[in-house]
């Protein structure tokens, strides 16, 4: 059917207008959602940009030098060896790292997160990646993102190279190369006092602290980090106030080796306002870790683990009869056993075979012992027995 003049002038019209009605429509949501995408941009522009301090050392010091520390803090420290809270701990810590800013990303570095039994309030982190949480820091904390900013602050003086960029600034020669100096320099305070009885980890305590300047830079990278991995940075600033109110009247020890730039609570709560929380990491499990912590015997005070040091007791050592015998603890690298034809077993690495007479003994050396009476006995380990059915 042919259309006439005005019907086909009217059509064009409604086309035209249906046309402006679709544009302003589109066009209607994609002007605010323009408007958000350079919010957010400003918002990312707008956080407080850091830059790592002069370091004269090579990121393989921090390596070798953090791996020397640990190995004597777990020679000397009780950790807590339970592996529920353990690897709360662990999947805390790697969405953490996973969320340091690229620039700061050192593939030569290995995390690793591990809990001591010891009552006061401290956690610290060594070059290269080893950190240590008192369970003290987990039973004081109200929330699961009151552990993750502390974990946060401590992974920051690790990526940002704090430990020996303060060797470099306080030391115009070389470290000496004592793991004892540098652990003495991260851990500060509190828990030197414990190792320096009788431990070479002592030797260097007071060699250097953290800077205001470098304690100022984990703050604020610390909320980066969090609000990154997904929780709110405000929840640093709550936990530092926890710290204050709990440490007594001596002072909390974890601020004797991290002292107040100034203004810390304000400034973090600053950097927040710049930052957007990218999802929610929150692991659901805060509760029930407290929970479990609770049911356990109460964790061992500075006093008990320094005095067990004397003793050769508690922290690694144990006496039989008159002597003391130093025993590690058990590795968290494992081996495969056969200790019949039909039967293996995975141990830690560092437990050996020992010369049992009933059935096989696999524990670390100077865990297994035999008395004057031809009996024995051993700290920890496993026996095997086996018999004809």
């Amino acid at each position: 059917m042919a259309l006439t003049d005005a019907q086909v002038g009217n059509g064009l019209a409604l086309e035209s207008s249906m046309t402006s009605r679709m544009s302003t429509h589109r066009y209607g949501r994609i002007i605010p959602a323009f408007v958000v995408a350079v919010a957010l941009a400003c918002q990312a522009v707008a956080q407080t940009k850091i830059v790592a301090p002069k370091n004269r050392y090579s990121v393989s010091d921090d390596v070798k030098l953090g791996r020397e520390a640990s190995d004597e803090v777990r020679k000397e420290m009780p950790l807590l060896n339970d592996q529920r809270v353990e690897d709360w701990v662990e999947d805390l810590g790697a969405d953490l790292v996973r969320a340091i800013p690229a620039e700061f990303q050192h593939p030569e570095f290995r995390y690793t997160f591990d809990v001591i039994n010891q009552k006061e309030i401290n956690a610290f982190a060594l070059p290269g990646g080893p950190m240590y949480l008192n369970r003290g820091m987990i039973e004081a904390a109200k929330t699961e993102g009151e552990v993750a900013g502390v974990m946060a602050h401590e992974i920051s003086h690790v990526a940002l190279r704090h430990g020996t960029a303060q060797a470099t600034k306080g030391q115009g020669a070389a470290i000496a190369g004592t793991a004892g100096q540098i652990i003495g320099a991260i851990i500060g305070g509190g828990i030197g006092q414990v190792l320096s009885a009788g431990s070479q980890i002592g030797a260097g305590l007071k060699l250097m602290q953290y800077s205001r300047e470098f304690e100022s830079q984990a703050d604020i990278l610390g909320a980066q980090i969090l609000a990154r991995a997904g929780y709110d940075p405000r929840e640093m600033s709550n936990m530092f106030k926890t710290i204050e109110r709990e440490g007594g009247g001596g002072g909390p020890e974890w601020m004797s080796s991290h002292p107040n730039p100034g203004n810390r609570y304000n400034a973090i709560q600053a950097e927040a306002q710049k930052l957007r929380i990218q999802g929610n990491a929150n692991t659901g499990q805060f509760q029930s870790i407290q929970a479990r912590l609770g049911d356990m015997s109460p964790a061992l005070t500075a006093e008990q683990i320094a005095k067990g040091r004397k003793t050769g007791n508690g922290t690694g050592t144990v006496r039989t009869g008159n002597r003391t015998v130093r025993v590690d603890p058990p590795s968290s690298s494992y081996r495969v056993r056969n200790p019949t034809d039909f039967l293996r077993v995975s141990v830690p690495s560092n437990w050996d075979e020992q010369d049992a007479r009933d059935g096989v003994t696999y524990a670390p050396e100077g865990a297994y012992f035999r008395g004057d009476n031809g009996g024995t006995a051993f700290t920890h380990g496993v026996q095997i027995g086996v018999t004809q059915g």
